[in-house]
């Protein structure tokens, strides 16, 4: 292949559209008050890129033991990385202690530029990450309602009280499809009491829809709620007491019915009923204004849906329609629009545009 040799009147060109385009950089950072805009890496087919987000302190009520951290612990995979991006901001940006928001990214596959991304959108994020060992789950995984509730990292959430540090207690874990708009601390600073999970519950729900004819109709199975008032509730935001799980074998717990699944189909949903199963009437109840979800619509059709009347700390797009999706579809929910504005996500179109 030829080289080029580029002629001093190109290299002038090419100058002046340099400076041209820092221009345009910097008079839009200067608009958009303390938001640092730089592109800090070209995209790749698997790793988007995003521009760097603002730098979050704490302010001066704030500790800095390691009593004071707050662990939340999230699934790191490239095709929701758009949505974690937007987590981590909503998070940083809400919360009055923002350096003392640790967090624990589980991954199935390493993917350098997944990293590099993450340092260079929140440079002074603190974190840390976990390979997980996706044979764990590969023979256990049924086939349920929608392929993305199949993945190995879906089911990641079960094995955290063994893969997060044995110095860390206690873990808020939320799904990479959540924003949140109120300080984490005060889901951080929720009494477990005895309980092992605390999340929103839901009782209003037809729980019997979440297990099959063939487990209400084994009496052996069908016990299984006996001396409990079963309630639903979403895996998808919950603070998890990770030494009581250790302590009480959950993880096996948790196993064992994974196995019944495998012989005899109870459930179609994906990691939730286990949970369910171990966990529904016997948890620390927590305000609803903690998980806004249902966002995403069901998980066939994902159709728009409003948001719940009353006050919202979190808002969860589960269900199939995931709001970066819709927006670049130019076919979005109204509620996709509360989730823009921490979305920081730039395609190559966009840095030139901007």
């Amino acid at each position: 292949m030829a080289s080029w040799s580029p002629t001093p009147l190109q290299l002038l060109g090419l100058l002046s559209f340099l400076l041209l385009h820092h221009h345009v950089l910097t008079t839009v950072a200067a608009a958009s008050g303390n938001r640092r805009i730089s592109l800090i890496r070209k995209p790749t087919p698997e790793v988007p890129a995003f521009w760097e987000a603002p730098e979050f302190r704490n302010g001066d009520e704030c500790g800095s033991h390691d009593s004071n951290k707050v662990h939340v612990a999230m699934t790191l995979d490239a095709n929701y990385l758009r949505g974690t991006m937007a987590a981590i901001l909503s998070i940083l940006q809400h919360t009055s202690c923002p350096e003392n928001v640790m967090f624990h990214f589980l991954y199935a596959r390493y993917i350098p530029e997944l990293f590099a991304t993450i340092k260079s959108t929140f440079p002074y994020l603190n974190f840390k990450s976990y390979q997980f060992d996706s044979n764990r789950v590969r023979g256990k995984i049924s086939k349920s309602i929608r392929q993305a509730l199949d993945q190995p990292l879906n089911y990641a959430r079960i094995y955290l009280a063994d893969i997060v540090p044995a110095n860390v207690g206690r873990v808020i874990y939320l799904d990479s499809d959540v924003i949140v708009v109120d300080d984490i601390g005060r889901l951080w600073g929720v009494d477990l009491g005895d309980k092992v999970v605390a999340a929103p519950e839901y009782c209003h729900a037809n729980f019997t829809k979440y297990f099959t004819p063939a487990f209400w109709s084994d009496p052996a199975l069908a016990r299984t709620f006996e001396g409990r008032k079963p309630c639903y509730f979403n895996t998808g935001v919950m603070v998890m007491d990770v030494d009581r799980w250790r302590d009480g074998g959950f993880t096996k717990k948790v196993e064992k019915w994974m196995g019944v699944q495998k012989q005899k189909r109870i459930y179609n949903l994906g990691s939730l009923p286990p949970f369910l199963l171990l966990f529904a009437g016997d948890i620390k109840g927590v305000d609803h204004r903690w998980n806004q979800h249902g966002l995403g619509g069901d998980n066939l059709e994902g159709r728009c849906r409003k948001l719940h009347p009353g006050p919202v700390s979190l808002l969860h797009w589960s269900g199939k329609g995931k709001p970066w999706l819709r927006l670049d579809s130019k076919k979005p929910c109204n509620v996709d629009h509360l989730w823009a504005p921490y979305d920081l996500y730039r395609s190559s179109l966009s840095t030139f545009e901007e």
